[in-house]
């Protein structure tokens, strides 16, 4: 795919969703890095009903800690692996305040030295809460770089540093949600709304799919 293409591809993304923002529900660095860490397998639909609990209890690494483990699980025991989860947001929370003063470090080493935290996640909270222009890969984006020819790779990292690579720096910040909601809700795993796409006749999928 051509630089011209993807530009194209992501002018009309950014007029289709003009301010695309993750759909889990935050107000803080560190609510959301805890509603990332319990999104891992789980819809964000899930996850926000989950913290809708928890967040007006407990929304600080402080807090969390405070409500000790089995307090955690009774909030998030609707989610699936909770019991990992929770072990994991109870050590990231300790670590949190015995290293950072309760805050949510800005850099990728210190995020990705967290409980749970590894690159995707680092990724999201140094775009989504630190206005970084990084690109975190997660299934949707993998699929969509990959069906669309944008960027093709035959792993999430390969695919990380095409985008970085090839995303127009104008559309880096926000390229990571645009890409997640195109393939939550248009470009889905099974059959592509390529009818109903907005860019369809710029996508390189062979085999497109001619519903609405």
């Amino acid at each position: 795919m051509n630089a011209h293409k993807r530009h194209e591809i992501f002018t009309r993304l950014r007029e289709h969703m003009p301010e695309p923002t993750t759909e889990l529900n935050w107000s803080t660095p560190f609510e959301l890095l805890a509603a990332v860490l319990l999104s891992a397998q789980a819809t964000d639909v899930g996850v926000n009903k989950a913290t809708a609990r928890l967040f007006p209890e407990a929304n600080t690494p402080e807090a969390i800690l405070a409500l000790g483990l089995d307090g955690l699980k009774e909030h998030i025991k609707t989610i699936g692996l909770y019991n990992t989860k929770a072990e994991n947001l109870m050590k990231t929370c300790r670590l949190l305040v015995d290293r950072h003063g309760g805050e949510v470090p800005t850099t990728r080493k210190a995020l990705e030295a967290l409980p749970g935290v590894g690159r995707k996640t680092a990724n999201v909270i140094l775009n989504t809460a630190f206005g970084q222009p990084t690109i975190a890969v997660d299934t949707h984006i993998f699929r969509v770089s990959n069906r669309t020819g944008i960027a093709p790779g035959k792993d999430v990292l390969e695919v990380e540093k095409k985008l970085m690579r090839h995303v127009p720096r104008e559309f880096r910040q926000d390229a990571h949600h645009w890409l997640i909601l195109h393939g939550r809700y248009t470009c889905v795993a099974r059959k592509p709304r390529c009818g109903s796409c907005v860019i369809e006749d710029l996508c390189e999928f062979a085999d497109k799919v001619d519903i609405g």
